[in-house]
């Protein structure tokens, strides 16, 4: 398959998840949270990982799972414990608070991602999803070296 004269993959791609992103952003807020911080929760939730786990899991730097975790206890959601086998690690605990707030924002999550794949026919959306799933995993799943890397951009800050 060529590319001359096709659509700009990049892009659409780029705008999609701006788009998703925007939309989650508006809808969490109305309960006090954020995508980041609704992805940090739900990886935590009886998983026992550590914050450095985490911060692996959903794809952000050490320093803005701090800064995420720091909002966390300050909201009353998560707690840092000494991980059991490592005394320099923290582990992530979600407290009940956090469990009713998650629960709360997974069906936000749940809402909004139902009405952007039914807004495809049914046939396409399976295969959209599965598409982009086997490119992650497979083909987009190591990042490549770059002098010049383009910065990630960072899902809002506060919780509330």
């Amino acid at each position: 398959m060529g590319t001359k004269g096709c659509t700009d993959l990049m892009m659409l791609l780029h705008r999609t998840g701006h788009a998703l992103e925007t939309e989650l952003t508006a809808r969490l807020a109305e309960i006090g949270l954020t995508p980041r911080a609704r992805c940090v929760l739900s990886s935590a939730l009886d998983a026992g990982r550590t914050q450095t786990e985490i911060a692996d899991h959903v794809g952000i730097d050490k320093t803005t799972m701090v800064v995420t975790m720091d909002a966390l206890e300050a909201a009353g959601y998560a707690e840092r414990e000494p991980s059991p086998t490592d005394r320099r690690a923290r582990v992530v605990v979600v407290t009940g608070k956090g469990r009713e707030i998650v629960a709360k924002a997974d069906d936000v999550y749940e809402d909004v991602v139902g009405s952007v794949l039914g807004s495809l026919p049914p046939d396409e959306r399976e295969g959209m999803v599965n598409g982009l799933t086997r490119l992650v995993e497979g083909r987009l799943g190591t990042v490549v070296a770059c002098d010049k890397p383009p910065r990630k951009r960072a899902l809002r800050h506060a919780i509330g």
